[in-house]
Parts: C-alpha cells; structure tokens; sequence
C-alpha cells in the first residue's frame, strides 16, 4: 500500500472532475474558510501565540490558501508549513500557496513554536496491515502474485505465522473476519503529539473513519471517482483505509495531549458556521446559490459526507479546548 501509494500520487494530480476522487475543500472554499477561522480562534484564546500553520499531505493547496485568506482577516498570518512528498503536487501548492515551506516529513517542522496542524484526508492514505481469522486463528493478510511473468497479478494470501495473542478475545468471531491496524499512522500520530504537548498547539484530523475496535476490511481503491480492485492496477490508482479515530485519540493521549470528543464532519461544520458562510456567499452570487447549497449539502448531510467523516481535535494540555469540540465559537 506504501509503495503503491507513493508512486501513485508522484505522477499525477488525483483530485477533481479530471483525477479519481474529490475531496472537501475541492468541493466548496467554505471548508477550508472554516478551518481557518477555526485555527485562528483557537490561537486567538490561547493568547495569540507566534505559532505555525501545518498541513498534512495539502493536494493541490487549495484548504490552506482558503485557510490562509480567513485567517489573516481574523489578524492571524501564520508561517504555512506542507508536508507533502510528490513533485507534482507541490508545484501546484507553490502556486495556490505562495511561500509556503515544503517538508518530506514531520521531521523537519519547526521545534520553537507551537504548531496547528491539520490533516484533512491523509491518514486513510498510509499503509495498513490485516489479521483475518481462518480455521487455525488470527493470521496476517499478507500479498502473493498469481501467475508468472508478465501475466501475474497481486492477490491477497494468508501468512503462516499466528496472531492470537495479540487480539483481543471479544474480536471477531466467524471465519473470515478482519481486523486492521495502522501502525504508520499512530506513529505518525504519537509524534505531531508528543511535539504538541512540548511546544504548543493543536491537530485537526478530519478523515472517513470510525470509532474503533471494530471488524470490517476496509481496505478500498478509487479510480475514476468509481470503486476498483484494489489488488489491480498497482501505483495506479488511490488506495485507502477508514481511519480507527479512537486508536489515534488513544495514541495522542498516550503522549499527554488533551484528546477532545470525536465529532462528525457534518457538526463540526454546522458548529462553525457554514450555513451563515453560505447564506453570504448566496446573497453575493445569487446565480450560484443552487451550487452552494449543494455544496453545504454534500459536506454535512448525513446521507452524504456529515457523518461517515469524522473530525478528531487535540490540543497542548495548556491550550483551551476547540470550536466545535466545547470550545470558542468563530
């Protein structure tokens, strides 16, 4: 999945109408408006420190350029830092955010100030590993190719090694079951956390997902803006995961963060205000208002993206509890 992933996104810009998949602030300006209010009143009753804006896998750029706009009208310009990996997206970055600072990791972000990060649809993206119960016990899921030569293709396979001792008694139950973890992602997690709590600041992570321990393959290919094998066609086409938020809360909470309550994307939107967001920009262009109402609509309608995204905020334990998780309203 780490492999497949990383040459998928260095060779092509997936996102829109053109690309495999669409995701939030493509969709409409007011959710990365959102998000920067909600940074900027985060900072605002933390006492406006001289802290940095952080992105997590940004795509095209276009959530931190909305971010950036709505910030600096609350008086927040923070230095904008993205961690991103791909060529081709940070020239595109480059343009939406000028003067931005590039990372390849985490590792490199500034350690003398507090940091609010945000990462909007990049932890679905990092590699997982399953346990599927068969008659024997708890194996890994591990990958085989089918075929020799050219006309081989992946296919899933089960490992020989047994993984009973470390699942819980109460998982599963039924041949067949699947469990996942996502290990670069706690650990990615458990970093920006520990830095957190050390110099100051917050994460948002807004992601599909559930509330774990729970069973469920998740495992998904998107190509086309259409569901695919996701044993086919390797590095062409996004491979993702639904993200286990309580396994993150725990892994921040493991390194002394304050972990808020999970939310919905579709409420924390709603808290922040994108129906008064939406009547305005309604009143200005009145010819898109059916647009943005669909907009609206598609980011916080149960049915759509408001309940299967959720939204995890965590925070220096100093630092005041968000909008939109019993914190300041923007």
């Amino acid at each position: 999945m780490a492999l497949a992933n990383g040459h998928y996104y260095a060779h092509r810009d997936p996102l829109g109408v053109e690309g495999d998949f669409t995701t939030a602030p493509e969709i409409s300006q007011m959710f990365g408006e959102l998000i920067g209010l909600w940074a900027a009143d985060l900072w605002a009753r933390a006492g406006s420190p001289d802290a940095a804006w952080v992105e997590l896998g940004p795509g095209r750029g276009t959530l931190s350029a909305d971010a950036r706009r709505a910030m600096a009208r609350a008086g927040f310009a923070p230095p904008l830092h993205l961690v991103e990996t791909s060529p081709l997206l940070r020239d595109k970055q480059a343009q939406a955010v000028p003067g931005a600072i590039h990372h390849d990791s985490i590792d490199t972000l500034p350690t003398d100030r507090p940091l609010i990060v945000v990462a909007n649809e990049f932890f679905d993206a990092l590699p997982i590993r399953q346990l599927v119960l068969t008659a024997d016990g708890w194996r890994e899921r591990m990958v085989d190719v089918d075929g020799d030569g050219d006309g081989g293709r992946l296919v899933p396979a089960v490992g020989e090694q047994r993984f009973d001792g470390v699942v819980p008694a109460d998982i599963g139950g039924a041949a067949g079951d699947v469990i996942e973890t996502a290990p670069a992602a706690t650990a990615i997690l458990r970093d920006l956390a520990a830095r957190i709590v050390a110099q100051g600041g917050a994460l948002l992570a807004i992601d599909y997902g559930y509330e774990g321990p729970a069973t469920g393959d998740t495992l998904q290919a998107i190509r086309r803006h259409r569901f695919a094998d996701p044993f086919a066609a390797p590095g062409e086409q996004d491979l993702t995961a639904h993200v286990d938020f309580a396994a993150l809360a725990e892994a921040a909470r493991a390194e002394g963060a304050a972990v808020h309550p999970i939310a919905t994307q579709g409420a924390l939107l709603e808290a922040l205000g994108i129906g008064a967001r939406a009547t305005t920009l309604a009143r200005a262009a009145p010819d898109r208002q059916a647009d943005i109402e669909a907009a609206w609509r598609r980011l916080c309608a149960p049915d759509a993206m408001g309940t299967l995204f959720k939204a995890l905020a965590l925070t220096a334990p100093d630092w005041p509890a968000p909008a939109g998780f019993g914190g300041g309203q923007p």
